[in-house]
């Protein structure tokens, strides 16, 4: 039961609890958005207003694929605005953060594998490297 406490109690599990929330949110955000501008923006173009009611019937069966489309445009919309506004921004900081350390670490002529800039011999390979 300690363990347990200990599991539920760990800073990435309520991190994690509030980013699914927020995901939640925002999609909720995102698909209002896309049902009351980007639709009939769309609608404008294609003629349809409503993409949940594009459908096709094979043999009596109804195949409702504008409820896909739309749901394709809510998930494209939320892709775009999660990259733009979040990984992107974050890559160029860590970039930032990271040009001015120094480097720990080389690659061995012989194996390709990375050793520390220090080292004499590679620890993988054993073949003799030129210092650094």
């Amino acid at each position: 039961m300690n363990g347990f406490k200990k599991f539920l109690l760990r800073g990435n599990l309520i991190e994690l609890a509030v980013a699914v929330v927020i995901g939640a949110a925002f999609t909720a955000v995102v698909n209002a958005l896309v049902t009351a501008f980007i639709g009939p923006l769309i609608a404008l173009i294609g003629g349809q207003p409503d993409f949940d009611a594009l459908a096709f019937t094979v043999n009596g069966t109804k195949f409702p694929y504008g409820v896909f489309l739309t749901a394709l445009i809510s998930f494209l919309i939320t892709a775009a605005v999660v990259y733009f506004l979040v990984v992107a921004p974050a890559g160029k900081l860590v970039a930032r953060l990271d040009r001015h350390k120094e480097a720990t670490e080389r690659e061995c002529p012989q194996c390709l594998s990375d050793i520390p800039v220090k080292a004499g011999r590679c620890r993988y390979c054993t073949h003799e490297v030129a210092p650094a």
